[in-house]
């Protein structure tokens, strides 16, 4: 009974030890749970696992049936990122289903999913809950038949070396990748009115979802470059989730496999997928196109104390100081694109901070002519980026009674009249009384 208490009092006291958060400091000190159909997928993609971990990051794999698997406990996350590398799985062990792997992602949690032609209905589901919408047809693989890679026997053409990339050096890095992706599996759709969810590599206008043991009896639903072979989503939250059509993609032999594309006389040495995979996961992984905001100020020009509230017409600072997470370090975050907006139901004022190219954006401007409780708003989205929402209120009063010039400029002509015409009354009396 005493060991028994001991054991439960230790593991209470260890748990926030053990329940590694998302941590705004340090963005990629992270633990990642790996579920996988099988434990040979550890060996067989080991090379993408070996890049994580180089890099960092805390794997642990585990079968996907495992009775003990949890994402929580106690109220408290385990894992700040899940890699679903069990396309075929039917039902999830322990305590995971679809439900607890959308509140993961929704409080902030990064997920990989790879799903593949045995896909089961599970993966499918998660996937649609991301964003993202896998062929109906189940027997359904992307065929291309001019952008096929080539090899040393004639097969199906489902074997398909990709080169549509998404043109973004945060998501995929500054450097290009030249060797064409090799792709293998089941396409998705990503719907256009979805600005959360991006096609990272989409399959060329030749391709087509389809059977390839049967011949077409209809239309195939999926067609060209509408055919997504990757995805990422960034929800609102700034939570990652990247989905995958194949899961050979991040295999060995996809990795160390060479290419040629149908059509093409250069053949690489090696396929571009384990460049792609890395840059990739960078990116979901939170290792770049992170920012945070530090230091939001505003004063009255000339002090340097924030005031309680503003008068009409006052000229105002703001500055703030934005950073990027390289992977190992807070670096200056450099764009022309943010802008600072005066806000009370509607901009009043919207204005482009200026930068000195190492972290502090800041600009002056005049306090509208309306009194009435305002905000300092930054709202800054770019591709790839996490979003930053930064507000402060503040309020405006109008002058007081006594603040008022003596006399306004704006009113001698009225003045003038007013006195102008006592002149000329105090004229007419008297002519108008002392003229026979």
């Amino acid at each position: 009974m005493a060991k028994s208490l001991l054991y439960i009092t230790l593991t209470i006291s260890l748990l926030p030890f053990l329940a590694i958060s998302f941590s705004p400091e340090s963005p990629t000190d992270r633990r990642v749970l790996v579920l996988l159909d099988d434990f040979a997928v550890k060996s067989s993609h080991s090379l993408f696992f070996d890049s994580l971990k180089s890099r960092g990051f805390e794997l642990e794999f585990k079968l996907v049936e495992d009775p003990n698997i949890g994402l929580q406990r106690y109220g408290q996350y385990l894992y700040d990122a899940l890699v679903l590398f069990c396309p075929s799985v039917e039902r999830f062990g322990g305590s995971i289903n679809v439900a607890s792997i959308a509140d993961f992602v929704d409080s902030g949690h990064d997920l990989i999913i790879a799903a593949d032609t045995n896909a089961s209905d599970l993966i499918r589901e998660i996937s649609t809950e991301s964003g993202v919408d896998f062929d109906e047809n189940a027997a359904a693989m992307v065929i291309d038949h001019t952008g096929y890679a080539v090899s040393n026997t004639e097969g199906d053409h489902t074997l398909i070396a990709s080169d549509d990339l998404i043109k973004s050096d945060v998501i995929l890095g500054s450097k290009n990748i030249e060797a064409p992706v090799l792709f293998q599996g089941i396409g998705h759709s990503v719907n256009p009115a979805n600005s959360l969810a991006l096609q990272v590599l989409a399959a060329s206008p030749s391709a087509y979802s389809a059977n390839p043991l049967s011949k077409l009896s209809s239309p195939p639903s999926l067609t060209g470059s509408a055919i997504s072979l990757v995805s990422v989503i960034q929800a609102r939250n700034n939570a990652r989730i990247v989905v995958a059509g194949s899961l050979s993609m991040f295999s060995n032999r996809f990795f160390r496999s060479g290419v040629q594309k149908a059509g093409s006389s250069t053949k690489y040495e090696k396929s571009g997928n384990e460049e792609f995979f890395t840059e990739l996961s960078k990116w979901v992984f939170h290792e770049r196109g992170h920012l945070k905001a530090v230091n939001v100020r505003h004063h009255k020009v000339g002090e340097s104390d924030e005031p309680a509230m503003y008068r009409i017409n006052d000229d105002s600072d703001y500055s703030v100081e934005i950073y990027e997470w390289s992977g190992t370090s807070w670096e200056p975050f450099v764009a022309n694109d943010v802008q600072l907006q005066f806000y009370m139901m509607s901009p009043y004022v919207l204005k482009t901070l200026s930068t000195d190219k190492k972290g502090l954006y800041s600009t002056s401007f005049k306090v509208p002519d309306v009194y009435g409780v305002f905000q300092f708003k930054v709202e800054y989205q770019r591709l790839g980026y996490t979003s930053l929402s930064l507000s402060k209120q503040i309020p405006v009063r109008p002058f007081r009674h006594n603040e008022y010039e003596r006399f306004l400029p704006a009113a001698y002509p009225y003045y003038g009249a007013s006195f102008s015409m006592m002149v000329g009354f105090f004229i007419f009396t008297v002519v108008h009384l002392y003229s026979k």
